[in-house]
C-alpha cells in the first residue's frame, strides 16, 4: 500500500506544517452551463466517465475530481474533493445524491443563458441541505459583451440576496482558454479559510454513491465519509440491511491510506459483499456506533418561499397524507408524509411532520434531506430530522407537537436534544442516547451534566431518567408498600415480585426496577430477601389471629425436633393465616411444604447435627435421629433441607458437613 494520508500528515506536523484540511465541493447549476468543462480545466480530470455522457456531451451520473489548493496565508493547504453533478432536470435525483455531504458549492451559471430553471432548483436543494458557502463561476464569458456580463452579475446578486450566498464571490471564466481559473482557485481557497473542519463525533458513515468490482480486489464502493475516522481493517455494517463486512483497503484521490478522515472522498475495498446483492448505491457503510435503521422519523419541514417566483402551473401545496420521495445521503426512498398541525404547506411555510418510510433508512438527529414528488419531477421541500426513532402512536398529541417544536426553536442545541429524548421515553440508556444523535460523546456528557445539575434528569446505573418520571415511580412504589403494610400489619412487607407488577406502569423500563428498589432502600425502606418494607414498620399480630398464633407457636416450641405435620397443626383458615404470620416474621420455617418447625428448634437442630458429625464423623439418618430424639418422618426432610441449604452433603447413606 502506498504512503497514507495519516503518515503524510504526521510528517507535516513534525516539520511544523499544518496538515491539509479535507473538504468536499459539489458543482451546481443548469444543464449545459459548463460544470464538467470547468472541473476538468481546474483539475485536469474529466469527470464525465460514461461513454453515453461523452457521446451526448451531457452529464448523467456523478463525476469526481481532486484539487489541491494552498491557503491564502500559506500556513495550510486544502485537499478538495469535487463532486460534479448533472444539471438536466431528468437527473436531479442523481444531483441530490452527490450533494448530501458537502462543505460548499461551486455554483455555475453560463453567461449566454443566465439564470435557468435548474439553477433555481439546485439553489433550493443546497439551501434545504444547509449548505452555507459557495463560489459562483460565470462561464462562457467570451461569447457575451461586457455589458451583458455586468447585467448578469447584478442579476445573480439579486437572486442570491437573502441566502447564505449573498456575498459569494462571482468569478468570470472561460474554461477553454483558461480565463479566470487562477481567480477561481483563489476565491475557493479564501472561502475555505472560513469553512470549519468536518466534525469527528466517533460515528463514521459513508454514503455509497458508486459500487463496482476490480479484478483481484473485489468489491469497491465510493462515497464521502462523515462523522468520524475510518481505519483500514475496521469492521462495518452495510445499512440498512445490516450486512457485516470489513474495510480491506482505502484509497482517497488515488492514494492508499490507512486511516480516513471525516470530510474525505474515498474508495473502500470491502470484504464479503457482492454488488447488486449485498450493497447498492444509496446504502451506508457505517459502524455499530451509528445505530440502527428505522422506518419512522419525525422531522421539521420547510417549503422555500422562492417557489412563489417559479410560476409553474404544476406547483401544488404540500398536503398531509401525501406519498413523496425522500432523498437522504446518496439514497432515496418512498414515504408517506403526515403533517402534525396543518393540512397543507404553502411556499414559505414550515411545520413539524412525520415520515413513514416504505424501506428502512439509517439516519441521525440533525441529518438533512430533500422531499421530491414520487415521479421525481419536482423538488417540494427540505427538512431536518428531529427524532430518528419516532413512534407512530400519538401522532398529533399536543405534548408530542410541543416537544418537537421546542427542538426546532432550540436550533440544534445539544441540551434540548437530550431533554427531548429522555422526556419521550421517560428513560434512555446512555449508549442509546449517543447512537441517536450527531453529537460527540463528550458534548453529550457535558449536556447531560448540565441537565442533572438543573434537576431535569437523573443518572441511574447507565440510564438517564426524567426527574418527574422517577419521582412518580418512587411515589407509586412507596405508596404500594404503605398500602400493603396497612392491609397486612402482621407481615414484614411486600414481596418484590408483587411490587414489581404494581410499579410496572410507572417505570419507563423494567430494567430500572432494581435501581428503584435501591433508591427506596436509601430513603427509609429496607429489603430483607425478597421482601421490601418501610423501616419504621412494626409487625403486629392482628387480634383475630392472636389465639391461633399463640397456639401454633406453643405447639411448635413443645414439639421441638418432632413437630406435627402441617395438616395436623393447621385446623382452619385462621390457623393457616396464623402459620403464614409465623413464617413471615421468622418464628417458624418450612422444612418441607408439609412440615413446619419452630425457628429456634431448627437452629438448635443444625448446631446438634454439626456437633455430632464433627465428633463422630459422617452419620446416617438413624444416627442423627437418635442424636436429636426425633423421628425418621422429620429427619429425612430435615436433612434434605440442610443439603439444600449447604449445611450437609450426602455421601452414600451418610451425611457429612459441606464445610469440613
Amino acid at each position: 500500500m502506498t504512503e497514507s494520508h495519516s503518515v503524510l500528515e504526521a510528517a507535516a506536523h513534525e516539520a511544523g506544517e499544518v496538515p491539509a484540511q479535507h473538504l468536499i465541493v459539489a458543482t451546481a447549476g443548469h444543464v449545459d452551463h459548463g460544470k464538467s468543462t470547468l472541473v476538468q480545466a481546474l483539475t485536469g480530470v474529466d469527470p464525465d466517465r460514461l461513454p453515453e455522457e461523452k457521446a451526448r456531451g451531457l452529464t448523467i451520473e456523478l463525476g469526481f475530481a481532486h484539487l489541491e489548493l494552498p491557503a491564502p496565508n500559506g500556513t495550510a493547504a486544502f485537499s478538495v474533493g469535487i463532486v460534479d453533478v448533472p444539471g438536466h432536470e431528468d437527473f436531479v435525483k442523481n444531483m441530490v445524491a452527490g450533494v448530501g455531504s458537502i462543505d460548499a458549492a461551486l455554483f455555475v451559471v453560463a453567461a449566454d443563458d443566465g439564470w435557468m430553471p435548474q439553477s433555481e432548483e439546485h439553489l433550493e436543494i443546497l439551501l434545504y441541505l444547509g449548505v452555507e458557502q459557495a463560489v459562483v463561476a460565470l462561464t462562457k464569458v467570451d461569447i457575451v459583451p461586457e455589458a451583458r456580463r455586468r447585467d448578469l452579475t447584478d442579476d445573480l446578486r439579486r437572486r442570491l440576496a437573502d441566502t447564505p450566498f449573498a456575498n459569494a464571490a462571482i468569478v468570470a471564466t472561460n474554461a477553454s482558454a483558461g480565463q479566470g481559473l487562477d481567480e477561481l482557485r483563489t476565491a475557493l481557497a479564501a472561502m475555505f479559510v472560513d469553512t470549519p473542519a468536518p466534525e469527528d463525533i466517533g460515528k463514521p458513515r459513508l454514503a455509497v454513491d458508486r459500487v463496482f468490482t476490480i479484478d483481484g480486489a473485489g468489491t469497491v464502493v465510493t462515497g464521502t465519509l462523515s462523522g468520524g475516522h475510518l481505519p483500514e481493517g475496521q469492521a462495518v455494517l452495510i445499512q440498512p440491511g445490516g450486512r457485516k463486512s470489513r474495510v480491506r483497503a482505502i484509497q482517497s484521490h488515488n492514494r492508499g491510506v490507512e486511516d480516513l478522515a471525516p470530510g474525505t472522498r474515498a474508495a473502500l475495498n470491502l470484504a464479503d459483499v457482492m454488488p447488486g446483492r449485498d450493497i447498492h448505491r444509496g446504502d451506508v457503510v457505517a459502524t455499530a456506533a451509528c445505530g440502527k435503521p428505522g422506518f419512522t422519523v419525525d422531522v421539521h419541514l420547510t417549503v422555500s418561499e422562492r417557489m412563489i417566483d417559479l410560476e409553474r402551473s404544476d406547483l401544488r401545496p404540500l398536503r398531509d397524507d401525501t406519498r413523496v420521495r425522500i432523498h437522504h445521503g446518496s439514497g432515496n426512498v418512498s414515504a408517506r408524509l403526515y403533517l402534525l398541525s396543518a393540512k397543507e404547506l404553502l411556499p414559505g411555510d414550515t411545520a413539524v411532520a412525520q415520515l413513514r418510510l416504505e424501506e428502512p433508512m439509517l439516519a441521525c438527529v440533525g441529518d438533512r434531506f430533500i422531499v421530491r414528488d414520487c415521479a421525481e419531477r419536482m423538488t417540494l421541500a427540505g427538512g431536518q430530522i428531529l427524532d430518528a426513532a419516532a413512534r407512530r402512536t400519538g401522532l398529533r398529541a399536543a405534548e408530542r407537537r410541543a416537544g418537537l417544536e421546542k427542538l426546532v426553536e432550540a436550533g440544534g442545541d445539544i441540551g434540548a436534544h437530550v431533554a427531548f429524548e429522555v422526556a419521550k421515553a421517560g428513560a434512555i440508556r446512555a449508549d442509546d442516547l449517543l447512537t441517536t444523535s450527531r453529537f460527540a460523546r463528550a458534548a453529550l456528557t457535558a449536556a447531560t451534566e448540565r441537565l442533572r445539575d438543573a434537576g431535569a434528569i437523573l443518572a441511574k446505573d447507565g440510564w438517564y431518567v426524567a426527574a418527574a418520571v422517577w419521582a412518580r415511580a418512587l411515589e407509586v412504589a412507596s405508596g404500594a408498600v404503605d398500602q400493603f403494610h396497612a392491609a397486612h400489619a402482621e407481615l414484614k412487607g411486600i414481596d418484590l415480585s408483587r411490587l414489581r407488577a404494581h410499579v410496572k406502569p410507572a417505570l419507563p423500563d423494567e430494567a430500572l426496577f432494581e435501581v428503584l428498589v435501591a433508591d427506596l432502600c436509601a430513603s427509609g425502606f429496607d429489603q430483607g430477601g425478597s421482601v421490601l418494607r418501610r423501616s419504621s414498620h412494626e409487625v403486629r399480630v392482628p387480634g383475630h389471629l392472636k389465639d391461633g398464633v399463640d397456639r401454633l407457636s406453643g405447639t411448635l416450641a413443645r414439639a421441638a425436633f418432632d413437630p406435627p405435620a402441617r395438616k395436623e397443626l393447621v385446623r382452619d383458615k385462621t390457623d393457616e393465616q396464623a402459620l403464614r404470620y409465623l413464617l413471615e416474621v421468622g418464628e417458624a420455617i418450612l422444612v418441607s411444604a408439609e412440615l413446619p418447625m419452630g425457628s429456634s428448634a431448627y437452629r438448635d437442630a443444625i448446631e446438634r447435627i454439626e456437633a455430632h458429625i464433627r465428633a463422630n464423623g459422617p452419620a446416617t439418618v438413624s444416627d442423627l435421629r437418635t442424636a436429636l430424639n426425633s423421628s425418621r418422618r422429620v429427619m429425612v426432610p430435615l436433612l434434605e433441607r440442610l443439603d439444600s441449604d449447604g449445611v450437609t452433603v450426602r455421601d452414600g447413606d451418610k451425611r457429612k458437613l459441606r464445610k469440613a
